[in-house]
């Protein structure tokens, strides 16, 4: 059995190369989708690619804090492994079918019965130091990060190569690795069972679905630019291609490096005081953002993409942060759950405000919109901040903290 640093490190590299896998096809499904429909039938192409991303999104969001609780139940590990074990079977459906509704089909159905993300952040709770808690959701959010920046490029090589086909089958061998490497994971119901039982922590009302809130708000302002992000880099910075890629992965490569470091600040905090430099930290991105929307040359858009990525790692990872050190280790499943559905729905209202808001103001001032969406943010956890009461030391997780 993995001793507990072992058992994080192996972990994180399941993580990174799962979700690389999963990434393989993010960008492709459209074209998948045109190509299953034909010429004859290419007027659901629009519909069907907007269903193909928000069916799972979807699905996710509403089963994750199911999956969490049995989780809770039943031990972390077991959870991790059904998830890879869905993920590869999903995209080996998606490899074979010729129809586009059932490829759908197959994408909420992958949604529906996944939830790795939210299981492997309650596992390493339990395997962490309890005084780590943010450094290790950090880590875990940084090979995600990875993952998801490497992953498309290793997919677009293996379309132009192979097809989409192979893309998923590739995709589904490298997830029935990933599950078989978790079964190296120790059981963290045979750890925890050997420690004093922790007694149902009544949290302070309101603080949870604050916390739920705060994530919404945070995730929408990031998947704003989604939908316009290429397009504002082709024709309004005029870049090349290889421009929109590079630029795209900046933010990604600073909240990959500054994510672990916040983590560590952050661990030695009160809630209350975290959530107030949450607050700061979002007023930042709004900044942040103005600066992108002022940048007239892709010198300086890259630069404020490189900034925005060094705030990003302080926000997302330690939302799940402040839900871990506030629940009983009892609930952390579900409540983890429950982080990643909020994640996802903020993920999935940024993206339709992205595209509203491209509409309405057009696409050379989309990016003031993202800085405005900041603000209401800041405003947003300020209120939370205000009429919520943050748990005291005495219900928190018995590590201790500084001002």
């Amino acid at each position: 059995m993995l001793a507990d640093g072992r058992a994080l490190r192996l972990l994180i590299v399941i993580q990174f190369v799962s979700m690389g896998a999963m990434e393989m096809s993010g960008p492709f499904w459209p074209l998948q989708i045109q190509h299953l429909l034909g010429p004859e039938r290419a007027g659901y192409t629009a519909l069907l690619s907007a269903m193909v991303y928000a069916g799972p999104m979807l699905a996710a969001m509403l089963l994750t804090p199911m999956w969490g609780r049995l989780g809770d139940r039943t031990g972390h590990k077991p959870m991790i492994v059904r998830a890879l074990l869905a993920l590869a079977l999903c995209q080996g459906l998606a490899a074979i079918t010729l129809d586009p509704w059932l490829l759908v089909g197959i994408r909420v159905m992958q949604g529906a019965l996944a939830g790795f993300l939210a299981a492997a952040q309650a596992y390493a709770l339990a395997c962490c130091d309890s005084a780590r808690r943010g450094h290790t959701l950090a880590r875990l959010q940084s090979a995600t990060a990875v993952g998801s920046l490497i992953g498309p490029v290793l997919g677009g090589w293996l379309m132009d190569v192979s097809g989409f086909a192979l893309l998923c089958y590739g995709a589904t061998a490298i997830c029935l690795l990933c599950a078989l490497g978790s079964f190296f994971l120790p059981a963290d119901k045979a750890r925890t069972a050997k420690k004093k039982p922790v007694e149902p922590v009544a949290l302070p009302k309101g603080w949870l679905s604050g916390i739920l809130l705060v994530i919404v708000l945070i995730q929408a302002a990031k998947m704003m630019p989604q939908s316009f992000y290429a397009l504002y880099v082709a024709n309004i910075l005029h870049a090349p291609s290889w421009l929109i890629g590079a630029t795209y992965a900046a933010s990604a490569a600073t909240l990959t490096i500054c994510a672990p470091l916040w983590g560590r600040l952050f661990d030695r905090w009160q809630p209350a005081y975290t959530l107030r430099v949450i607050e700061g930290v979002a007023w930042l991105c709004a900044l942040t953002l103005a600066a992108t929307a002022l940048a007239n040359e892709w010198l300086g858009f890259l630069v404020s993409r490189l900034v925005w990525g060094i705030w990003q790692g302080a926000l997302l990872p330690v939302a799940y942060a402040l839900i871990a050190n506030t629940v009983s280790i009892t609930q952390q499943g579900f409540a983890l759950g429950l982080g990643n559905s909020a994640a996802k729905a903020g993920a999935l209202l940024g993206v339709v405000l992205g595209g509203i808001g491209m509409g309405l103001v057009g696409l050379a001032h989309s990016f003031w919109l993202v800085a405005l969406t900041y603000a209401i943010a800041a405003i947003g956890i300020r209120w939370v901040r205000s009429f919520n009461t943050t748990p005291d030391r005495s219900t928190l997780s018995p590590h201790t903290y500084h001002n």
